[in-house]
């Protein structure tokens, strides 16, 4: 389907609903992060680049005050020995639940789309 059709379809443009996805992804990957342990931006940006999702602070920053206005994310503030402090990040436990549904919809989102396009055929 062109970028046309998808646009036409939808009404909303193809860019959009790739940016929107992205979001998503990112929104799992950065609550999955801070599951395990707290972090600053720069240390998320490193796990997300480690990963091969590369993400600048542009797209991280208005994320991750979205996910604290929302509740799901608090921060407190940890003095550095190599220069400003940092704001360190945490999952609330209204973010350790929304973060179990995201991970519950991502699988059965994936079995889905699995079993609509098969294996890869050589």
């Amino acid at each position: 389907m062109s970028e046309e059709e998808i646009e036409k379809n939808s009404g909303v443009p193809e860019k959009s609903i790739q940016s929107q996805m992205r979001k998503g992804i990112l929104e799992l990957c950065i609550l999955s992060i801070l599951s395990k342990a707290d972090a600053y931006p720069t240390e998320i940006i490193e796990k997300l680049k480690e990963t091969k999702l590369v993400v600048v602070e542009g797209t991280l920053y208005p994320l991750l005050t979205r996910l604290k206005n929302t509740g799901l994310l608090a921060y407190r503030w940890e003095e550095s020995n190599s220069g400003p402090p940092r704001k360190y990040y945490k999952l609330t436990s209204e973010g350790q639940n929304y973060l179990k549904e995201l991970h519950e919809s991502w699988f059965d989102m994936v079995t889905a789309v699995n079993k609509t396009i098969g294996p890869i055929k050589k």
